[in-house]
């Protein structure tokens, strides 16, 4: 006969596997605006056919179709595979590791926090329905499981837990307007004059120097946001400037007395000697999933996941730095991190706070 306690655990793993394969639909659509429940099936994502049941069994179907769309061919990203195995290998973890109604809530906390780190490290955000909807969760889970929070009364869990989100939303606000105050521009000279160029998108612009790519709203997250190209020369709708400075907000330019709005001008090119660039600390989306992981994990976890992933976001930096990324076009996101400390925590919170203790006593 099998034991019990194998069975619960085959049944942690694959029902975390499954819900990897949701929370892949999750990853894909939500930053394209896409339905999550429209349509139904899941489909390729190259030729858009609808992926039969028996094709998208969670770990096996990528396995058997060798990360292959079976109609047209095209790859299914590793992701796919990874997501739903990472799932399936925390869910078993959690269940293993805390008391079942813990490992419930938990189970909710770490779907929000996988599906949050790969929508961030590909889109650079973090839908608020991941982060608002993951903060009521947490204070809904606080009621309804008050030991998620220490004490055995609902509202006082409740408090808590409220009071925990509201410290993780203010402490990251503090540290970007801080942030914001002391870092909030970066001015590079680059090793030679470059040509650039600005061209309209869209709604949107790429901005171009050199072998430098970026989209122009990615340089803008706040109004009073400015970008500063220091040029030997430019031309803007069919006039030229030389030796001047570029002064561009998100929809308009300044250069000396002279005012253009950006959607009347379809290119902007010349050579680039200098730039100035507007920075952010974190986008403002960290500031509620950091809220989410007070919610579920109380305060300590909170300062912790601060701490912790500054402390993972630097070393990844630095190891982007050495590998020879352009300091001017370095983005990445921060979210990541906070999950990281924050899975940290909830694994090993204890045991480190312990470890600390110690360490004053000594």
């Amino acid at each position: 006969m099998i034991p019990p306690e194998i069975i619960f655990d085959a049944f942690a793993f694959v029902l975390g596997a499954a819900i990897g394969s949701f929370l892949n639909v999750v990853i894909y659509r939500l930053p394209r605006d896409l339905s999550i429940n429209q349509p139904r099936r899941s489909f390729c994502p190259s030729c858009q056919k609808p992926i039969p049941w028996y094709e998208n069994l969670p770990l096996v179907s990528w396995l058997l179709l060798r990360g292959r769309c079976r109609r047209c061919g095209a790859r299914i990203s590793f992701r796919y595979f990874v997501v739903e195995l990472l799932t399936a290998f925390l869910f078993l973890i959690i269940w293993q590791s805390f008391p079942w109604p813990i490992a419930i809530c938990y189970w909710v906390f770490i779907a929000l926090v996988i599906a949050a780190t790969f929508i961030d490290f590909e889109h650079f955000i973090i839908p608020d329905e991941i982060t608002l909807g993951g903060t009521a969760a947490g204070l809904l889970a606080s009621v309804i499981v008050p030991e998620l929070m220490g004490p055995d009364r609902r509202l006082l869990a409740l408090a808590l837990s409220a009071g925990a989100a509201a410290l993780g939303y203010v402490v990251l606000w503090l540290v970007l307007e801080g942030g914001k105050l002391v870092f909030g521009k970066k001015r590079v000279r680059l090793e030679q004059p470059a040509a650039f160029s600005w061209l309209r998108r869209g709604d949107d612009a790429d901005l171009v120097v050199g072998e430098e790519k970026s989209l122009w709203s990615e340089f803008f997250a706040r109004e009073t946001d400015e970008l500063l190209l220091y040029c030997a020369n430019a031309t803007v709708a069919d006039r030229h400037f030389d030796d001047t400075i570029l002064r561009f907000r998100y929809n308009r330019l300044q250069i000396g007395s002279d005012n253009f709005e950006l959607d009347q001008v379809d290119e902007i090119h010349g050579t680039v000697k200098q730039i100035q660039i507007p920075r952010e600390a974190m986008g403002r989306g960290d500031l509620k999933f950091l809220a989410s992981v007070g919610a579920f994990l109380g305060w300590p976890a909170v300062l912790f996941s601060v701490f912790a992933g500054s402390l993972y976001g630097s070393i990844v930096g630095l190891l982007t730095l050495a590998l020879g990324k352009r300091v001017w076009s370095l983005k990445l996101p921060f979210g990541p991190y906070l999950a990281l400390g924050a899975v940290s925590w909830m694994f090993f919170g204890e045991a480190l706070l312990s470890w600390y203790q110690s360490l004053i006593v000594h």
